[in-house]
């Protein structure tokens, strides 16, 4: 039995095997997997017995569970007008110095993927930004700099 397989089992026998299980089993994979690829999408559909295509059209209308692969650390940024007004540019464009790439890159050794995300509930402290699990508010181009070389060379 593969990962994935493993993983959809254990969540199955948590939530069943219904269409309202989609969600979760959708979650998991990705958490414990890493990715949500489409043979991944595929396996969940058929052990849920849905379409791939609704399995795939949930995957790809939460911004959290994007059906792609994504590097190894993924930097997430508000994309909010306050977070805009907060001079989230200047901070965005720091970041892309940093690591090389533009918004919907990952780096070329995989450790970075950049992303804008919906509000992160954090709008009185803007900018801010989400790198795996953890947040970063009240960002300033060199304060997001430096949370970003905590994870270089971190596995």
């Amino acid at each position: 039995m593969s990962n994935t397989s493993s993983i959809i089992k254990k969540t199955i026998e948590k939530y069943g095997a219904s269409r309202e299980a989609l969600l979760p089993v959708l979650q998991a994979v990705k958490r414990e997997a890493g990715s949500l690829d489409a043979a991944k999408i595929r396996e969940i559909s058929a052990a849920l017995d849905i379409p791939a295509a609704d399995a795939y059209g949930v995957a790809s209308f939460y911004s959290f569970l994007e059906p792609v692969k994504l590097g190894r650390h993924v930097i997430r940024i508000c994309r909010t007008i306050s977070c805009e007004m907060n001079k989230k540019q200047a901070v965005l464009n720091a970041i892309e110095n940093k690591l090389g790439v533009k918004l919907g890159e990952t780096t070329n050794d995989g450790m970075f993927s950049l992303l804008e995300t919906s509000c992160l509930g954090h709008c009185h402290k803007g900018p801010v930004m989400l790198i795996n699990d953890d947040i970063y508010t009240s960002l300033t181009p060199a304060a997001a700099v430096s949370a970003i070389e905590k994870y270089i060379g971190k596995e």
